[in-house]
């Protein structure tokens, strides 16, 4: 059991890190096309994840209890967690890909504000992990191994792109490789710390209250979609590019859910 969670919390940061390697191989400026399709595949899979590893399942846990009323809890957690991203978009500096700034203001390098802002969007995707394997360890029946290893899995895959996207930036600013390079790393590793951190939290009774971590990490992971992906994959005028490759990564996760969970 121990091994299994190691590699189910491991394996989007090995995503992370092999994408922020890109910086050894690349230039230090990315195409504006590759870019918009690296996040227009990113989003797909993160919207694809969503809903069938998180909402769908937090649906099928309340409706044995709730019924027709089952909507209620994933609503609810939905929308704190896209409330608890949009609180920590308001209170921490940061910066993002198109230059635009937010947070407080300070001191701090663009380059640490860049990291911040990955940081952020890193998050979601632990607690994600983190709450399925919070389920899968309490036996609760409608949470298969399988199925967290399903979500740990598409979540490197888009974390490859993130990882690229995230340190040709910071190349970009001067950043030598090697640097580079670890900084795109330490970013991911905020990924196993969130995911353990649910695994913690949801234990004992609050197992209970499972439906409204799931619709909690799916509202988190929605939020950074719409707040930084989508624009990234729809602006400019290689958006097409962007379309197709949304759609590539959502039924690429979508084939690996339903088809192997």
């Amino acid at each position: 059991m121990f091994w299994n969670v190691a590699a189910a919390v491991l394996i989007p940061f090995l995503g992370t890190s092999l994408g922020s390697a890109c910086v050894f191989f690349m230039k230090k400026q990315m195409r504006d096309g590759v870019k918009r399709a690296l996040s227009g595949f990113a989003a797909g899979i993160m919207v694809s994840a969503s809903f069938f590893s998180l909402i769908l399942p937090a649906l099928n846990m309340s409706e044995e209890s709730m019924g027709r009323l089952a909507f209620i809890p994933v609503i609810t957690g939905f929308l704190i967690g896209m409330l608890f991203l949009l609180m920590l978009d308001v209170l921490v500096p940061h910066i993002h890909l198109d230059k635009s700034e937010e947070g407080p203001k300070t001191g701090l390098k663009k380059t640490t504000k860049l990291l911040f802002a990955v940081t952020l969007h890193n998050l979601p995707e632990g607690m994600a992990v983190g709450v399925v394997l919070a389920g899968w360890l309490k036996d609760n029946t409608q949470i298969p191994f399988i199925s967290a290893l399903i979500l740990s899995l598409g979540i490197a895959l888009q974390n490859f792109p993130e990882g690229a996207i995230v340190s040709m930036p910071l190349r970009a600013e001067g950043m030598k490789k090697g640097k580079t390079f670890l900084y795109g790393m330490l970013s991911g590793i905020v990924e196993p710390i969130g995911a353990l951190l649910m695994i913690l939290f949801t234990t004992g009774p609050l197992l209970t209250l499972l439906p409204y971590f799931l619709a909690f990490a799916a509202g988190a992971m929605f939020y950074v979609v719409v707040e930084e992906l989508v624009p990234d994959m729809s602006e400019g005028g290689h958006s097409n590019i962007g379309i197709i490759s949304f759609a590539l990564g959502f039924i690429l996760m979508m084939g690996l859910d339903v088809g192997l969970g």
